[in-house]
């Protein structure tokens, strides 16, 4: 079995409800705990603080092509300053995920995120699609 390696970004005890009524932009604070709730039923597991700004659910051990291993999350987001970026593990490796991302809305696709302005600005009924597709 593949050691750990350990990173910058770990699961921690942070809570993460402070941390999202700290959030400065107020839309960007109730989007940020719709998406949270929205995460919560679906994983049916409390998100968990990685670092100082990403909520994760569903932890698992994944291993690189190189043999490194590493804790991380299936499902995630982070409310940065410009967007919210959802982290959906499904993005990196479902081709269906990518397909079901294209109706999303008004998105920026990265290789393993999705970057919104709003919730508003996107079908949840797709997104909860593609959380489902990653846990």
């Amino acid at each position: 079995m593949a050691k750990l390696t350990e990173i910058k970004t770990k699961e921690n005890e942070t809570s993460v409800m402070e941390f999202l009524t700290k959030v400065e932009d107020e839309q960007k604070r109730k989007d940020s705990i719709e998406i949270y709730n929205l995460m919560h039923k679906i994983t049916k597991q409390e998100g968990k603080m990685w670092g100082d700004s990403i909520i994760g659910f569903y932890k698992y051990v994944v291993t690189s092509p190189s043999g490194r291993s590493v804790e991380w999350f299936k499902v995630g987001f982070s409310p940065r300053k410009n967007y919210i970026s959802l982290y959906l593990h499904a993005m990196q490796y479902e081709e269906e995920a990518h397909k079901l991302a294209q109706q999303l809305g008004k998105v920026k696709l990265g290789k393993g995120c999705i970057n919104i302005k709003r919730i508003s600005d996107i079908n949840t009924e797709i997104l909860t699609q593609l959380i489902t597709l990653s846990v």
